[in-house]
């Protein structure tokens, strides 16, 4: 069984940065494609980004390209989502999601989900 652990949210000014980190549990870390999604009130959740086992690929999505990267410790068993120049879009519940496969952009490809951690940007 694999366990996600999102922390590092928080409340930042527009403009600001935030890290995100997401811990796994389990021996199979290295074997997982990591993800990031996020869900603003009332909206569906969306793909952030995604890195591959080895983390030799990213893949952002466009709304963040240029603004957040993706990294991964398998040392550590943790990913992170370093977001700069956040802006009041970036508001939603960041979400850290896991596969057994190359990374994917929808949330049905993913089986193993964090609980998710609040992000508020104030303008």
């Amino acid at each position: 069984q694999i366990q996600l652990v999102e922390s590092g949210g928080g409340l930042v000014q527009a403009g600001g940065s935030l890290r995100l980190s997401c811990a796994a549990s389990g021996r199979t870390f290295d074997a997982l494609a990591m993800a990031w999604f996020r869900q603003a009130p009332g909206k569906e959740r969306d793909f952030v980004a995604a890195i591959t086992w080895s983390g030799g690929r990213t893949y952002y999505a466009d709304s963040v390209k240029g603004r957040f990267t993706i990294s991964r410790d398998n040392t550590k068993n943790t990913v992170y989502l370093q977001m700069n120049s956040l802006g009041p879009e970036d508001t939603a519940v960041y979400y850290c999601a896991a596969r057994f496969s190359a990374p994917a952009g929808t949330p049905s490809e993913y089986d193993y989900w964090g609980q998710g951690t609040q992000v508020t940007v104030s303008s």
